[in-house]
């Protein structure tokens, strides 16, 4: 490798890095593929290390490059960005026959397999509106929020606090009837996603609307996955001194909450699907 090479794809690799540090890439498949792409720049163990190291909270970016480190050959590279397309468009014919026409679906923050499921949902007849929420401090639901209105679907964004009125017909809203959560991790006992995910299960439970995990069966993990602290700048930069600032990033779903899992594999109950994996 020549050193302008070299230095290349150092600067590429430090740049995917920083972008998956810094949240600029999101949704756990994206931060996958970029891992993938960083990891076939500088296969080895110190690059593993190094991309596993910057988001905790990720058991499909830990599976691919455990799989990239034990056949680092094209093949492999190959069979992992098939998977990721072969699965998303089987979640995208489950959620097919989930939405019907007049529904109004609930997500919240960005999931890369919900929004594909339901721009493809849309461009198959479906007849639907969406609620999310703005998901601070970051505010990826307006990342959502701008894909999906970009595919002609009609949006209505919430302030985070207002979930209760998305959920529960109040304040002049339509009542949500189904809720798509997407998952950074699956686990035995129930799922991990963006703060503000079980506090939305608990409430569409008392409402009684089903909530529905939209996720790529390689996001399960048998490890304990660590819930990710963030930086306490997101959400007040120079903050005065003295106030303690909390910036969870994820929260754990307990299976309870869940009517079911959308996976490649189907439609299934928790229990089911955990049979799969």
């Amino acid at each position: 490798m020549s050193i302008i090479n070299f230095l290349r794809k150092r600067r590429q690799f430090r740049r995917i890095c920083k972008d998956i540090k810094k949240v600029k890439i999101q949704g756990a498949r994206n931060i996958a593929r970029a891992a993938l792409h960083a990891y076939s720049l500088f296969p080895g163990k110190r690059a593993k290390r190094k991309l596993l190291s910057l988001r905790p909270t990720e058991p499909m970016m830990e599976n691919i490059l455990e799989l990239i480190s034990k056949n680092p050959d094209k093949k492999t590279y190959n069979y992992i960005l098939t998977h990721f397309k072969d699965a998303q468009d089987k979640i995208n014919k489950n959620i097919l026959k989930l939405i019907k026409n007049n529904d109004v679906i609930f997500t919240h923050c960005h999931s890369t397999n919900v929004i594909n499921a339901l721009i493809y949902a849309k461009k198959h007849s479906k007849k639907f509106e969406v609620y999310n929420t703005e998901t601070r401090p970051l505010f990826q639901g307006r990342i959502t929020a701008k894909e999906l209105k970009k595919a002609g679907i009609k949006v209505t964004m919430f302030i985070d606090s207002a979930l209760g009125i998305a959920l529960g017909k109040k304040q002049g809203t339509k009542r949500a009837d189904k809720v798509f959560l997407g998952a950074d991790a699956i686990t035995k006992k129930g799922i991990i996603n963006k703060i503000g995910s079980e506090v939305i299960a608990q409430i569409a439970k008392n409402e009684k609307i089903p909530v529905y995990i939209i996720a790529d069966s390689w996001k399960f993990t048998n490890s304990n996955v660590p819930l990710e602290q963030r930086d306490l700048n997101e959400v007040w930069d120079r903050a005065p001194k003295h106030i303690k600032i909390k910036n969870p990033a994820f929260e754990f779903v307990q299976k309870k909450y869940i009517k079911a899992v959308v996976s490649e594999y189907g439609i299934l109950s928790y229990d089911k699907f955990l049979g799969k994996v």
